[in-house]
């Protein structure tokens, strides 16, 4: 057993990668404004142009993206690194999140020439902020069986339908909406494409949706006789199906899905610190643990990314993995703070009562847990 052990270690990300940590460090010492652990837990919920426009202008904005379209052109493990940081001090990132993890690669992959020369500068320079167009009110998870439908219209195509649970759409220019346009939806997955919409194109409406927290980052989003041209459909008629799913391995794998409650648990540890309670050390290391594991879990994945893979099943438990831990943190920590005595300990109630009501929509976003258990059983042969 011994030699076994000792066989086993934890993914490594390469040292060029590496070494772009105190980088990231230096830039948010200097460019991050001060924040409470409350709003700092907001995080890739956190929408804030002008930071964005900032990190863009370091060149960290489209990082993965051809240099050609004013990318960084560096790999995937560089912005395993850069995400981490971020994450790991609650900058505000939804801004440019989605273009940067998703949009932009799934252009750069599948879209035309014309499409990449127009859109992917704009993401680089954090002048284009994109929205998923995936949910929908009687699908839910279930992408297959989405509603929505464009059909071919003069030149182009005739969008009606609607979208829910949109992230930031009230704040974006552009969404790329998975989309039927032949069959129906007993066909599944044959028939679905994927269109970029302009947001302030005639016929599209978007409504905020208020959550538990008092903030507003989802909207419904509707089309009504949304005229779209030629040159939004991304990739062929019909091939929507596979490009969403390369498109949900980004989504599903990274630390994101494993950082929703760092803020949180961060705090948890130097409040323990400052009381100088060793009472709650198994359960810290337990965490921790827990907490490295999926890393290596969630690096490997981007290994396989990086090789141009697209790992859908180990992305899915990534992500049903990475959610339960994120619940964890809070249910965890509600159970073992009592009243706030000190400023710090103020902090930590505070930062925890936003967390505990956003926690059950951890497992809800980028696909429910039992959606994801499906695929992951599926993946095993189990079904």
């Amino acid at each position: 057993m011994s030699s076994l052990l000792g066989q086993l270690r934890l993914a490594q990300l390469p040292p060029q990668a590496e070494a772009m940590r105190a980088q990231v460090k230096a830039f948010l010492a200097e460019h991050l404004a001060p924040a409470s652990p409350s709003r700092r837990a907001r995080s890739w919920m956190g929408f804030d142009a002008d930071f964005s426009r900032r990190l863009a202008a370091r060149g960290w904005v489209g990082v993965t993206l051809p240099a050609r379209y004013g990318g960084a052109e560096l790999d995937a493990f560089s912005r395993y690194v850069l995400v981490e940081e971020l994450l790991a001090v609650g900058a505000p990132v939804s801004a440019h999140w989605i273009a940067d993890r998703q949009s932009g690669p799934l252009i750069e992959k599948f879209g035309s020439e014309a499409q990449r020369d127009f859109y992917l500068p704009r993401i680089c320079r954090a002048q284009a902020f994109f929205c998923i167009g995936m949910s929908e009110p009687n699908a839910g998870s279930d992408l297959a069986s989405v509603t929505t439908r464009a059909r071919p219209h003069g030149a182009g195509w005739l969008l009606n339908g609607q979208k829910i649970w949109t992230t930031n759409a009230q704040h974006c220019q552009y969404m790329i909406a998975l989309v039927r346009t032949s069959g129906d939806k007993e066909d599944r997955q044959a028939g679905l494409s994927q269109f970029i919409i302009d947001l302030s194109l005639p016929g599209v409406s978007v409504r905020p949706i208020r959550d538990l927290a008092g903030d507003a980052h989802f909207s419904e989003v509707f089309f009504d006789q949304v005229q779209l041209g030629p040159d939004s459909l991304i990739g062929a008629e019909g091939g929507g199906w596979a490009q969403v799913n390369a498109e949900l391995a980004f989504e599903r794998s990274g630390p994101e899905r494993i950082f929703s409650s760092i803020v949180l648990l961060d705090l948890w540890i130097a409040v323990l610190r400052e009381r100088g309670d060793s009472s709650h050390a198994a359960e810290v290391g337990r965490l921790l643990a827990h907490l490295a594991t999926l890393r290596h879990m969630s690096i490997t994945v981007t290994a396989r990314l990086a090789r141009g893979e697209s790992p859908v099943v180990e992305a899915a438990l990534i992500k049903d993995l990475g959610n339960a831990f994120e619940q964890a943190v809070p249910e965890l920590i509600a159970s073992r703070v009592g009243p706030a005595s000190s400023l710090m300990e103020a902090e930590l109630a505070a930062t925890l009562a936003y967390v505990a009501q956003m926690a059950p929509s951890f497992s809800l976003r980028g696909g429910t847990r039992e959606i994801l258990r499906g695929m992951i059983a599926r993946g095993l042969g189990l079904r």
